[in-house]
């Protein structure tokens, strides 16, 4: 397996797929999830020639789990190491989700000096957390319900978030796909249990404003309109409003799982960016 050690000791594993010679496309994943969710990306982009990095972020999948450091601080600080050890250069930087936010995170911490674009899909930020500065947010009960439903039984809780709200299964006219819920609980279940308890803290309450204001490089906004995880109203329609030379996709209709469930278009879309 591909992994690093960071400073603190932490396993960290990752994908390496595509020519080596190929402009790099990094992946970061949403929660609880690993990079194996970003496997149609993948498979797309490598196959158009890029070459494409996929980590599981520490506490999932198949990287260690760390007690401590289950922050955004500390997930940007990964992939930093990350970058530096492959020496990754004018990387088009992709997040979905929580991994949306690790992105922003990591330009407002590390910058752009190894990155040459970015995509937000379904996106966390700015933030997902009702505050004074963002009233039109999500309030505190909403993922206090999450953490008590989990530590009541994790197993159960993952089955009832993939099949329902997750990819919008839960809408009237959805076509259930036993096949995505069973693969999204699988890559839950592969998650730390304190690692992903913490998770949801780091993705629901970190503030990423000052962040996307730092974004410097052209970036791609995409969001599925009837995202039941991270409403649109509150996340893209106003990062595309902070982060500069920023452009925002509106996928009507579409879940937060837009790379599953918009799948073909989401990777039209990534390719034609990425060339662009």
């Amino acid at each position: 397996m591909n992994t690093i050690t960071t400073k603190d000791g932490t396993t960290i594993f990752y994908k390496d797929l595509g020519p080596r010679n190929g402009p790099v496309v990094t992946f970061s994943h949403g929660w609880p999830l690993c990079s194996d969710a970003w496997d149609p990306q993948i498979f797309h982009m490598a196959s158009h020639g890029f070459r494409c990095i996929a980590h599981d972020r520490r506490g999932h999948g198949r990287s260690s789990e760390s007690w401590e450091g289950n922050t955004m601080d500390q997930y940007a600080d990964d992939l930093a190491e990350l970058f530096e050890r492959l020496d990754v250069k004018k990387a088009i930087m992709v997040g979905h989700s929580t991994g949306g936010g690790e992105v922003a995170r990591f330009i407002g911490r590390h910058g752009t000096k190894r990155v040459s674009k970015a995509v937000l899909a379904g996106a966390v930020p700015p933030i997902m957390l009702k505050t004074e500065a963002y009233p039109e947010g999500l309030p505190m009960e909403l993922f206090d319900g999450l953490r008590r439903d989990y530590l009541a039984n994790r197993a159960q809780f993952f089955l009832e978030f993939a099949g329902g709200p997750f990819f919008g299964f839960n809408r009237p006219s959805a076509k259930l796909s036993p096949g995505l819920v069973q693969s999204w609980f699988i890559q839950g279940m592969m998650s730390g249990y304190k690692s992903a308890y913490d998770c949801i803290k780091a993705f629901s309450e970190t503030d990423f404003t000052e962040d996307l204001k730092k974004i410097d490089v052209p970036t791609l906004i995409v969001h599925g309109s009837d995202d039941q995880i991270v409403p649109i109203k509150n996340s893209a329609l106003l990062s595309s409003k902070l982060v500069k030379n920023s452009k925002l996709l509106i996928y009507d209709g579409g879940s937060h799982a837009v790379g599953d469930t918009s799948m073909q278009r989401f990777n039209a879309d990534l390719l034609a960016f990425a060339k662009s």
